[in-house]
């Protein structure tokens, strides 16, 4: 039992959601500073008051603390509203990375189509049973025309070595 209950505290998502737990318990200490010290404050300007948390009205024998309860509510909405934007700034970064990757992989797919049609023009030229050489080929890197003979694309520096015909 015990060796279990310490594979599962090791594990990667028990810690990071205990530091998530420690760090949001000092965010809500950051927020109920900034309710108390500075936005009830502000509040209390326009309303007279300074304390909410005193603001009690009684019926009978009980008293309801509804200034408490104001200030507990400002304080929750302050938070919800921070995790709101962290999070939709999260799922926006996370969304720009992979529409990054989708169109790194779509492009990849059509650079490879590109290179096999390339390879194979460039092989059916090699084959062909004329003697004459093209004056141009393109680079199966960077896609630049450049001249037949070269072995080194002088765009993107790529250096390729194109098959040359045995003579006998």
């Amino acid at each position: 039992m015990l060796k279990e209950f310490k594979e599962f505290a090791t594990k990667g998502n028990i810690m990071d959601m205990a530091i998530g737990v420690i760090i949001g318990g000092a965010f809500q200490k950051i927020v109920t500073s900034l309710v108390n010290d500075i936005i009830m404050p502000a509040i209390a300007i326009f309303t007279g008051k300074m304390d909410f948390s005193n603001l009690v009205f009684t019926i009978g024998g009980s008293s309801i603390k509804y200034g408490s309860f104001i200030t507990t509510i400002v304080d929750f909405l302050i938070i919800a509203f921070s995790i709101f934007i962290a999070i939709k700034s999260f799922n926006k970064l996370n969304n720009a990375t992979k529409e990054n990757f989708e169109k790194i992989a779509e492009n990849n797919k059509h650079l490879r189509k590109a290179k096999k049609k390339l390879l194979k023009l460039n092989t059916e030229a090699d084959t062909s049973k004329d003697n004459i050489e093209p004056a141009v080929k393109v680079c199966p890197f960077c896609f630049s025309e450049i001249n037949y003979k070269a072995t080194r694309c002088p765009h993107c520096t790529s250096n390729f070595v194109v098959k040359s015909k045995n003579k006998k």
